[in-house]
């Protein structure tokens, strides 16, 4: 029988054990954070290509803005001074009817 003080020490299970934790995390974790790396590469080469499209589209936007306020400002609503008659509100029968004063 061999007691524990007899027994060869054996400091790389510990090791081992810690080893096989880190290899363990690493295979698990490293789809997501591959995903999440591919995704802001992914991110970053669309934005590298669009960007300028953007851009284009921007200034485009802003001229039409532009021209709009302009075609608007020469085209505002002026109406020449003319003579606007109302008329006067009439007050009793009209004239010609069978009550009317004319008609006596």
């Amino acid at each position: 029988m061999t007691t524990p003080a007899s027994r060869p020490s054996r400091p790389w299970g510990t090791l081992g054990a810690g080893a096989a934790a880190v290899t363990t995390c690493a295979v698990c974790c490293a789809g997501p954070i591959l995903a999440v790396l591919g995704s802001i590469g992914v991110t970053s080469a669309i934005g590298a290509l669009w960007m300028p499209a953007l851009a284009v589209l921007a200034v485009a936007a802003g001229l039409g803005v532009l021209a709009v306020r302009r075609r608007r400002r020469t085209a505002s609503c002026y109406t020449a001074p003319a003579r606007a008659d109302l008329g006067m509100p009439a007050f009793g029968p009209p004239p010609g009817a069978p009550d009317s004063k004319s008609a006596r």
